[in-house]
């Protein structure tokens, strides 16, 4: 069989997704796995349909670039859950579902008399997934949120700013606290349905928005719970209890790149020594002796030692500025391939654009066009996020437009 015609891992999943900017994501990824993802929204289109960018800037509900990426691959329906009529409606499209995805209110669907505890006597093998800001239940249960607060309440955003702490923390870009809870939804989705394979029984999955974005602040959190100290937000570096060096660079073409942690055993620092001898930059490094000595060492340089012992503290300054002069004198590409050669962990920082031409990326088959035949035209979407030969993920087709799919209602 060949690649384009494998099934997905979720190949004869059926997902209902109530529509909603906090699982829209969830929504995406399962689709892109080959589960059938249902979005249901309201009779005149789900409000995010109002998100810019809008193609040629000119604004739609068929136009928001927001709501083709989030809802690609995707059926839609539209349903108002206000009339009964369609509340029958979708209790009927629920019986045909193994996954309800949703992050409404918690208690409004309730009153509605469809939420999971109604529906369950009926449909005891569906699993229900559902996203709030503070989950179901505890004493915040019912407090509102936004991808803001979330990252800000969650944590995250404690880290990210600038070395200058009169500005305030920075929130991240792209929905970051939104998409977090969906990767856990997705990941707990998965993890209901191989339990039902060997119960026969579907679940409640309870994510808390917040929650999840916390788990993700690495050692920022524990180290104030086990240490009680404080990390510091640095500018364009990872933050940390104490203040680290710059590592960002620009190439000789312009671009941005992280030099990524200094060489700190013998073998590191004699890849570096051999990098700018076949660059013929020796000569030009004024501490190149430092980086010789580092190639005799006999164990590596410890973070406690900077500052404290003076040759490591040359040859340690000496590796970073070494990598950084490297990468000052050839392009951003050519330094990201010659340091991966070497066993270096740098990177390049792009802009979106720089990404999908990335030879990396193109030769994964990362960009996609997707064809929107109702414009006679293909638009380049991002693609899959991971390679699984055998249960490929894929954009399917273009998001629905408005009631597309409600042929599938009952």
């Amino acid at each position: 069989m060949a690649g384009n015609d494998l099934p997905g891992a979720l190949a004869g999943i059926r997902v209902v997704e109530l529509a909603s900017e906090a699982s829209a994501y969830a929504g995406l990824m399962l689709a892109g796995m080959g589960a059938e993802v249902i979005v249901v929204e309201p009779p005149e289109g789900h409000h995010s349909r109002g998100f810019e960018p809008f193609l040629d800037d000119e604004a739609g509900p068929e136009r928001s670039l927001w709501w083709w990426h989030y809802n690609a691959s995707k059926l839609g329906v539209t349903l108002d859950l206000g009339e009964e009529g369609d509340r029958d409606r979708f209790r009927s499209l629920v019986g045909t579902a193994d996954v309800v995805l949703e992050s409404e209110r918690p208690g409004r669907l309730a009153d509605l008399g469809i939420d999971h505890d109604t529906l369950r006597a009926d449909h005891p093998e569906l699993i229900w997934v559902s996203l709030t800001p503070f989950g179901r239940t505890g004493p915040r249960s019912q407090e509102e949120s936004i991808d803001l607060t979330v990252l800000a309440a969650g944590g995250p955003v404690w880290s990210c700013g600038y070395d200058d702490h009169a500005i305030p923390p920075q929130r991240g870009g792209g929905n970051q606290g939104y998409q977090t809870g969906s990767v856990f939804a997705v990941l707990s989705a998965q993890t209901a349905l191989l339990a039902r394979d060997r119960t026969g029984q579907g679940q409640f999955v309870d994510v808390s928005l917040h929650a999840a974005a916390n788990v993700t602040t690495e050692f920022a959190s524990v180290q104030w719970l086990v240490a009680g100290e404080e990390v510091q937000r640095q500018t364009g570096r990872h933050a940390a209890v104490e203040p680290t060096t710059f590592t960002r660079a620009l190439s000789v073409d312009d671009i941005d790149v992280n030099t990524g942690f200094p060489p700190r055993s013998a073998r590191d620092f004699a890849v570096v020594v051999e990098w700018m001898e076949s660059l013929g930059l020796k000569d030009q490094f004024e501490e190149f002796f430092f980086l010789e000595m580092g190639t005799q060492l006999e164990e590596d340089l410890h973070l406690s030692q900077i500052g404290q012992d003076p040759e490591v503290t040359a040859m340690f300054g000496a590796a970073r500025e070494a990598v950084r002069f490297i990468a000052q004198n050839i392009t951003a590409h050519e330094f990201f391939i010659g340091a991966q050669e070497r066993g270096l962990a740098v990177g390049i920082i792009y802009s979106p654009e720089e990404v999908l031409a990335d030879p990396h990326f193109q030769e994964r088959g990362f960009p996609v066009e997707v064809e929107h035949e109702d414009l006679g035209r293909s638009f380049t979407y991002v693609g899959a996020p991971y390679i699984a030969p055998k249960s490929p993920y894929r954009v399917r087709h273009r998001a629905p437009h408005i009631g597309e799919h409600n042929h599938l209602l009952a």
